[in-house]
């Protein structure tokens, strides 16, 4: 790989390797661990449509930068004061713009899981086709903890590729898994030391070169469609509501001050 980065935005990043027909794109908002924002989606948007367009890559690596986060949630500053309108609009803009869209891409995804995957972060690499952590990285979902549901496809995605039982357990408890644990029940694909972690994805890139791009688009395609329900719509209508609850408030208040929330029961 070489050494030259192409910015998209303000907050991604973009390596393009011709020769080996792959794109990394990096999320680098390191001091807020990497968190998504509207910015992040708008430029993560940007940035895929280019590897859609460009012939000369056949897939791309999604990595957070630095040592500690992948993405490490969403930036929930930006949404506190959303009412149900606001936050249907969020989940589903998000989707469209990002989740979904990588999900339904046609070329596959890999995502290089660098260390913390939580919240909207753990949904970005449920999106992606293949995923690789290395032995640092901590998954979970603690959206239930805010007083909210996982809004950007996890609880669509997350059964799909953990089953019925791992995936409440996950999302009901809060609990974060360690890399070992995420490998034993299927949430990601591969473990490696921090150092070997985009050489690992590269190599899974080089194994994908070997196929025909339209049977890569096809089999994504095909492989999606045998999960396809009304779920999706139904999870951006529950993760409005919510918007309205006292518990809601409760929750973003509490992670904001740092406490432990006090739900009403």
């Amino acid at each position: 790989m070489n050494d030259n980065w192409k910015k998209i935005g303000v907050s991604i990043m973009c390596k393009h390797d011709f020769k080996n027909h792959v794109t990394i794109i990096k999320i680098c908002r390191q001091k807020q661990l990497n968190a998504l924002n509207k910015e992040v989606i708008n430029s993560m948007e940007e940035a895929l449509d280019y590897v859609e367009r460009e012939s000369k890559i056949r897939s791309a690596i999604i990595t957070g930068e630095g040592e500690k986060a992948f993405v490490a949630g969403a930036d929930i500053k930006e949404f506190k004061s959303f009412k149900k309108e606001e936050a249907n609009f969020l989940s589903s803009v998000g989707k469209q713009k990002l989740f979904n869209k990588i999900a339904n891409f046609n070329k596959p995804i890999i995502a290089a899981i660098n260390g913390y995957a939580l919240g909207g972060g753990l949904e970005l690499a449920l999106s992606c086709h293949i995923r690789v952590a290395n032995t640092r990285a901590m998954l979970g979902l603690p959206e239930c903890k805010l007083g909210l549901i996982p809004g950007y496809g996890a609880t669509q995605r997350l059964p799909m590729i953990v089953g019925f039982g791992h995936a409440m357990e996950m999302i009901l408890t809060c609990k974060m898994l360690n890399s070992e644990e995420s490998r034993r029940i299927g949430l990601v694909n591969h473990i490696v030391e921090p150092e070997e972690l985009i050489k690992k994805c590269l190599s899974i890139a080089q194994l994908i070169n070997k196929t025909s791009p339209e049977s890569l688009t096809a089999a994504i395609k095909s492989v999606n469609s045998a999960f396809s329900n009304d779920g999706d719509n139904i999870e951006t209508i529950e993760f409005g509501k919510l918007f309205e609850t006292e518990n809601f408030k409760e929750g973003t208040d509490a992670f904001l001050e740092k406490r432990s929330p006090n739900f009403n029961r």
